[in-house]
């Protein structure tokens, strides 16, 4: 490793200082040496192997307790998920000596970010914040002011950063500038955009979240197994360890599991029952058609010895396989496209945060864009494309002032009395 000479050595215009090594980092022969190795024929693997059984079991009690804690506290983990994420992809460019020279740079970026959390997540739970509010009159007057100026705030809040970001710009630091400019804005649309559909899946049910969730898990659980044990064929080169016999048998496994996974989700209101507003309490609503079972007769080709003629299917499964081919056949580019991104940066991973695994975003790059499938595929296919009196009573919430919707409500008893009269 080369040595540091940051703290010994002058400065001058025609040197440039190198930061040292981060850990994450990985050297070119040390990449070529590891890189094209499969897993299979890897000496260290059972260590590395245990290394991330542990973590993953960590991780997935502390995801169950917080999937019974329930829709807010889910939200409170996807927030956080993304400040790390975003954490992590901030350092990934940044210079520690550029950045001394700019005093409060840093804090520019995560400006930017919370001010696009602010507007996304605006956008999201706006209506849910209106039902959470109704009955007060003084806090309903105040959140129907926010979310009418809401797009007002965001844009001014906005245009402070840039005017900010314009102040700050030094000469011979123009082109690192811009460049973390250019970066902030990719890591809010390219990241943080897509991980917000997360949210929106969350409280149309949580099941929009979890079996999605669960399904990459499966599938990269799977594929590392198969590909373990059984991995000899290199699948893309951008991820060599990546095998065809871990992508089929991953591929198999995610669709299998999504089958049964929506069987015993959906047999669950508090999984299936869609959040309204943002409180705490316990869910009750009428499933409807999508989880209400359904017997499917078995075909003629069924063997006379097999005891059940019949079985009870939700509806729900059927939309669930789509969503396994999904996550086991496109939703894995997504972390082919991570591994293109930290071989073209010569690092391993996007950090250190998970023994085994990683950083953040090493985790959650095919859960970006299962979020995004999934959101798009409830939205089309599962929403009913009518309106509804939830939606009309969403929009006489969130736009009417208090008194209009008394007036509205006066109205529309006259029209129903009259009604009746004109029956009877």
């Amino acid at each position: 490793m080369q040595e540091d000479n940051s703290t010994s050595s002058p400065v001058t215009p025609a040197g440039r200082i190198r930061h040292r090594r981060r850990s994450n980092e990985v050297s070119s022969e040390v990449n070529k040496t590891n890189g094209s190795q499969l897993l299979v024929d890897d000496k260290n693997k059972y260590r590395s192997m245990w290394i991330r059984v542990y973590s993953s079991i960590w991780m997935i009690g502390g995801f169950v307790l917080i999937i019974y804690m329930g829709h807010l506290y889910i939200w409170a983990m996807v927030v956080v998920i993304q400040i790390f994420m975003a954490r992590e992809l901030f350092n990934l460019l940044r210079k520690a000596h550029e950045d001394r020279r700019l005093p409060g740079f840093r804090l520019l970026n995560w400006h930017f970010f919370f001010t696009a959390m602010l507007f996304v997540y605006g956008r999201i739970l706006r209506q849910r914040l209106v039902n959470t509010v109704t009955s007060d009159r003084f806090l309903y007057q105040l959140v129907s002011s926010f979310i009418k100026y809401h797009m007002v705030i965001c844009y001014f809040l906005y245009i402070a950063g840039f005017i900010w970001f314009i102040l700050t710009l030094k000469k011979k630091m123009y082109k690192y500038q811009f460049g973390q400019f250019a970066w902030t804005h990719m890591i809010l649309i390219v990241v943080f955009t897509q991980s917000s559909f997360t949210v929106a899946n969350i409280f149309e049910g949580i099941i929009w979240f979890l079996l999605p969730a669960s399904l990459i898990v499966i599938n990269d659980i799977a594929a590392y197994f198969f590909g373990f044990f059984f991995g000899r064929t290199p699948l893309i080169k951008l991820s060599p360890k990546k095998t065809w016999e871990g992508f089929i048998g991953a591929s198999l496994t995610t669709v299998f599991s999504a089958f049964v996974l929506a069987d015993v989700m959906g047999r669950s209101q508090w999984l299936t029952c869609p959040r309204k507003d943002l409180s705490t309490g316990w869910l009750h609503c009428d499933p409807g058609p999508l989880f209400k079972p359904e017997s499917l007769n078995l075909p003629e080709w069924v063997p006379q010895w097999f005891p059940w003629k019949e079985v009870s299917i939700l509806p729900v499964q059927w939309h669930a396989l789509c969503l396994g081919l999904f996550a086991s056949i496109i939703a894995p580019f997504g972390g082919f496209f991570a591994s293109g991104f930290k071989r073209a940066f010569k690092i391993k991973d996007f950090g250190d945060s998970i023994p085994g695994h990683g950083g953040i975003t090493d985790r959650m790059d095919c859960q970006m864009v299962m979020a995004v499938f999934a959101y798009i595929y409830h939205q089309s296919f599962v929403v009913p494309q009518t309106i509804s009196v939830d939606m009309i009573l969403g929009q006489i919430l969130m736009h009417l002032t208090f008194e209009e919707q008394q007036d509205l409500y006066f109205r529309l008893g006259q029209v129903i009395l009259e009604r009746q009269i004109a029956k009877s």
